[in-house]
């Protein structure tokens, strides 16, 4: 039987975007969308990093399946790395990505052009005894008319530094050779192998 590490998320994207970096590991990844009663855990913490070893902790004090936790977002440099750690709720509580990007929007058009930032990523794996943690960011620019159907989340807005398109228009397996979770992960998979 392969070995099972659990992904602390119900987020679908995420779960793909893993699932792609880790496929030549001999593991089964789970997500909170395997299971009915999954913690709903607060991200109560001030980073990625805090947050994301919230959420692998919380899996594996649930399930005792060695667990990943990731949190990532978006820092627009013209507003103090804003949407950041609030990237997902960054239009409120129970905010849809298209209310997320439009706020952004609003912020940044009365900035002036470029709108440089980053992606960032923080993943955190916690087999019960210890937390491995690494950091993957993605440097670019933002648009305000998003562009592209493939990812979520921000992914319309961002043009990755070196590309014509933003990460909306890259295929799944184009994004996932430059993301800001794949140098996540990528650092992360050494303590698995």
């Amino acid at each position: 039987m392969k070995r099972q590490i659990l992904l602390a998320t119900t987020n679908k994207g995420k779960l793909n975007d893993v699932k792609e970096i880790l496929k030549d590991l001999d593991v089964e990844i789970l997500s909170f969308l395997d299971f009915d009663d999954y913690p709903n855990v607060e991200e109560t913490g001030s980073t990625f990093l805090e947050n994301a070893e919230l959420k692998c902790q919380a899996a594996f004090e649930k399930y005792g399946i060695p667990s990943f936790g990731d949190d990532s977002g978006l820092e627009a440099f013209q507003l103090n790395g804003e949407p950041g750690i609030y990237s997902a709720r960054y239009a409120g509580e129970n905010a849809d990505d298209e209310s997320n990007n439009l706020k952004l929007i609003a912020k940044l058009s009365k900035l002036p052009e470029p709108h440089s930032g980053r992606f960032v990523c923080a993943a955190v794996y916690f087999d019960g005894n210890v937390f491995k943690s690494a950091i993957g960011e993605i440097l670019g620019n933002i648009i305000k008319n998003p562009r592209g159907k493939n990812g979520f989340g921000y992914d319309p807005l961002f043009i990755p530094i070196g590309y014509d398109n933003t990460m909306a228009e890259l295929s799944h397996e184009e994004k996932n050779k430059i993301s800001h979770r794949l140098n996540a992960f990528k650092e992360l998979k050494k303590f698995l192998v």
